[in-house]
């Protein structure tokens, strides 16, 4: 194979998770009522607001972003 097809293969590549990895972070959110309810209970011991945003419809791309949030808010419980 020479350079020029190791360039266009390695692109594609590039493209095609970049596809694939927008496509899950903006995917609509899928939990029943039920699963709302139960991850609002057990987000509950991190306070009320963040059981109410459990409440929500998020793309895993929004809980991803308060996951992350919630772990460098300085809290140490």
């Amino acid at each position: 194979m020479n350079t020029g097809t190791k360039w266009v293969i390695g692109i594609i590549a590039v493209v095609v998770i970049a596809a694939g990895a927008f496509t899950f972070l903006t995917a609509p959110d899928e939990r029943t009522a039920g699963e709302h309810l139960s991850d609002a209970a057990e987000s509950l011991d991190e306070g009320v607001d963040d059981a109410a945003r459990e409440l929500e419809d998020r793309t895993p791309a929004q809980r991803f972003s308060d996951e992350v949030e919630d772990a460098t808010d300085g809290d140490a419980n």
